[in-house]
């Protein structure tokens, strides 16, 4: 069986990941785990977000620990105050105008971003697209935030789960896949780089829809599903009820923690709602049960690593989305390791 990819695949370094929630950076340091390695996140008076290496240069102190004073954060072992670039600017032991060591800095990623709301970093150069949705800049759309989720699981195969349409009616029979059609329709896939859509529609059980409980329409409705993937593991979801009205635009932002853990940030775009708290919060405490119910199996799997080799697995014409997860994942880690090796 041939190597899948893994959390920790050295080639992840060359691409965007979600660090945290933009309201999660503050002018207290903050510590953050991604690809097995820890980030101090804080924010500058400015609005301006800055990430480093969660240590400092002299002792390894974690910096997460320290404090921010204006744009500089302190060290709270030895109270080394490193300026908004990293640079070492006073060491206090060696007194007011010492020469300070030139190495006395701080490593930090390639890339800081923000997008939607979720701070975004690049360790290396990346080779893959800052993700961006649509709807987070669309006046028209609520935002609602799912709770943070720490899982075991491998970050490919949860995103592989979020594009699968044929396992709607089995694991999702709680929620929205009771009644669902099993047979998934014909649909088409269109590739950009290193990310594609796909759009389809179907039959499902909207038990969300007030109309459903006053008589009004059906609970089995028509609905259509626009996917969107920015690899390495950025998912959109554009749910457009065709019979209630509106649309749901679903966020699942995917940040490897270690190799056997993945933290899961979700977060739903709604413009159908009328501003209602009540309704955003029931549909928020729906998408964690869908997300709880895809966790009791993707929890569970043995091997921790999505297969890119497309030999190792039996596929059909319903899995159109997770075979081009798998094609531009492949090629991906491929162009990432034939750079390495012309460097």
């Amino acid at each position: 069986m041939s190597p899948g990819l893994g959390n920790l695949d050295p080639s992840l370094r060359h691409a965007w990941h979600p660090l945290c929630r933009s309201s999660d950076v503050s002018d207290v340091p903050r510590s953050f785990r991604l690809l097995g390695e820890d980030y101090v996140a804080y924010r500058l008076d400015n609005g301006d977000v800055r990430v480093f290496r969660d240590r400092c240069p002299h002792r390894f102190a974690p910096l997460s620990l320290g404090s921010c004073e204006g744009a500089a954060l302190r060290c709270a072992y030895h109270g080394w105050v490193f300026d908004e670039d990293g640079a070492c600017v006073e060491i206090p032991a060696l007194g007011a105008g010492a020469t300070l060591p030139s190495r006395a800095r701080l490593d930090g990623p390639a890339g800081v971003a923000e997008s939607h709301a979720m701070v975004f970093i690049s360790p290396e150069p990346a080779r893959t697209p800052l993700p961006s949705i649509a709807s987070a800049l669309d006046p028209q759309f609520e935002r609602g935030d799912l709770p943070e989720m720490l899982t075991r699981a491998s970050a490919g195969l949860l995103a592989d789960n979020f594009l699968d349409m044929a396992h709607f009616p089995f694991v999702h029979a709680g929620t929205f896949g009771a009644g669902e059609a099993r047979e998934v329709p014909s649909y088409s896939v269109t590739r950009d780089g290193y990310t594609f859509s796909a759009t389809y529609e179907h039959e499902f059980a909207n038990r969300e829809d007030p109309g459903v409980t006053q008589g009004i329409r059906p609970l089995l409705q028509r609905r259509r599903l626009t996917y969107r993937y920015t690899a390495p593991f950025h998912l959109e979801l554009a749910i457009e009820f065709l019979d209630a009205g509106g649309t749901n635009v679903i966020g699942f932002f995917l940040t490897p923690v270690d190799d056997d853990a993945v933290r899961i940030y979700s977060s739903i775009w709604r413009n159908d709602l009328g501003g209602s708290r009540e309704r955003m919060r029931e549909a928020i405490d729906f998408e964690v049960a869908v997300v709880e119910e895809d966790l009791r199996l993707q929890s569970r799997f043995d091997v921790l690593e999505l297969p890119l080799d497309l030999t190792e697995e039996v596929h059909t014409r319903a899995d159109k989305t997770t075979l081009e997860l798998r094609r531009i994942l492949a090629d991906f880690v491929a162009h990432v390791r034939e750079a390495q090796a012309l460097e």
